[in-house]
Order: structure tokens, then C-alpha cells, then sequence
């Protein structure tokens, strides 16, 4: 597995993640036509694709509230990779994830013949956040069997902590930000790999720019958030 594909696989987690919590956290907005684009960038700085998100339909039902965004990846050349709908529920101060509707429809179409499993624990993100705070572990798994052979995926997001609050400028404006550390490891099939990874997160928009790295700290891939509107 790539490293770069590695980074665009974490970015669209957290990501998900930031656009889902809106109603449940006053760090994102959780509107009906609500729109990000995110660019993401090789360890050069070199622009490698993007990805668009739309919330396409939210509604509200006692203390619940459900929503759909819709996502689409593209490469530096801007040819589409995949697209597909992402289903949230919000309770609380906390988002329940359709997991499944995280696996790529083109994905899904190749393994149609195969069982499949999607699990995971929600990214649980505090309304008030503090520099030192530490925060809960979270991990995605998929599990694809054919023919008595199994392929799983795994995906551990652990140690994470609040480390600083820092301002940051990109080309869709300037937002004061809280940065959380995490280290994520990553199992596919033989490969076993852990990379430490930083997330700005802003109030009112959420991920404004994630930065990936190898195990000695040098940068391999970014993200950040090149369009917003609400």
C-alpha cells in the first residue's frame, strides 16, 4: 500500500468525521448544501487530487439527527477515482458512522459476490477542547472473505491529545484552530505500518488541514481545506 494512498485514506476519515458531528459539536456545520473541498498534496507539496463533499439532506427526528453527504474523489488530473453517499445519526455528543457507506461503490460492485464486514468505534471529538487534553481511540476494520480466504483491513487511531492551539491561512481563509495528534496504525493483509499524523480542527467548518508522517516525523502527505461555503 502506497504511503500517499494510505494518507488520502485517513484524511477521508477524519474528514467524515468532521462534517458529521456538526449538530452534536459546535465545531461543524451540519447544513443542508453545505460544500468542502479538500486538496490533497505528495511530501513535495505537489497537488495529488481532491476531494468534494456535499450534505445533501439532513433531517431531525427527537434527539436525533440523521444526514447524508455525499463524496467524491478525483485525481491530480481530475479524473474521478470513486464516489459514493456517507449516512451519519447524531445523538447527543455522538455520531453513529454507516460504516459500510464508507467502502467505495466501485468497491462494493467488485466484491459483490464476496461476504463482507464493516465495523468500527465512532472518532468522538469534545465540545470543549484544552491543549494537554487527551482523547478516546477510535479504529475502522473491513473483513472481505472468498473462497475461505479472508482480507482484513484495520485502521487504529491511538494516543491521541490535543497538543496547540495555532492559526492557519489556506485558500479558503484563516482559522483559529486546535491541533490533535494521533498515531495511526494500519494493517493490510501482511503490511503493518504506523504513522503519526496531525489535525487543525476549527469551529464552525472542522478539518482545516491534516498532515501525515513516517515513523522519523518527516512529512509524507497533506490535506487541507482549499473551498468551504455553508
Amino acid at each position: 500500500m502506497k504511503k500517499l494512498t494510505i494518507t488520502i485514506i485517513l484524511s477521508v476519515f477524519f474528514i467524515q468525521l468532521g462534517i458529521s458531528q456538526a449538530n452534536c459539536s459546535k465545531y461543524y456545520p451540519m447544513i443542508e448544501g453545505a460544500s468542502f473541498e479538500y486538496t490533497n498534496y505528495d511530501k513535495k507539496g505537489k497537488s495529488d487530487g481532491t476531494a468534494s463533499y456535499k450534505v445533501i439532506n439532513v433531517s431531525t427526528s427527537g434527539e436525533n439527527t440523521s444526514a447524508t453527504m455525499a463524496m467524491e474523489l478525483n485525481d491530480k488530473r481530475g479524473k474521478q477515482i470513486y464516489k459514493t453517499d456517507y449516512n451519519f445519526t447524531c445523538k447527543g455528543n455522538m455520531v453513529a458512522i454507516d460504516y459500510k457507506s464508507l467502502v467505495p461503490t466501485s468497491m462494493l460492485e467488485q466484491y459483490k459476490d464476496m461476504e463482507m464486514d464493516i465495523s468500527g468505534t465512532d472518532l468522538e471529538l469534545p465540545n470543549n477542547l484544552s491543549v494537554g487534553q487527551q482523547l478516546t481511540n477510535a479504529n475502522v476494520t473491513m473483513k472481505i472473505s472468498m473462497s475461505g480466504m479472508n482480507m482484513n483491513t484495520t485502521v487504529d487511531l491511538i494516543n491521541r491529545k490535543v497538543e496547540k492551539q495555532e492559526s492557519v491561512t489556506t485558500s479558503a481563509g484563516t482559522f483559529d484552530c486546535f491541533v490533535i495528534y494521533t498515531d495511526n496504525k494500519i494493517k493490510a493483509m501482511m503490511v503493518k505500518q504506523t504513522f503519526p499524523s496531525r489535525v487543525w480542527f476549527a469551529e464552525g467548518v472542522g478539518m482545516i488541514k491534516q498532515e501525515s508522517y513516517n515513523k522519523n516525523g518527516k512529512l509524507i502527505g497533506s490535506t487541507k481545506l482549499t473551498a468551504f461555503s455553508k
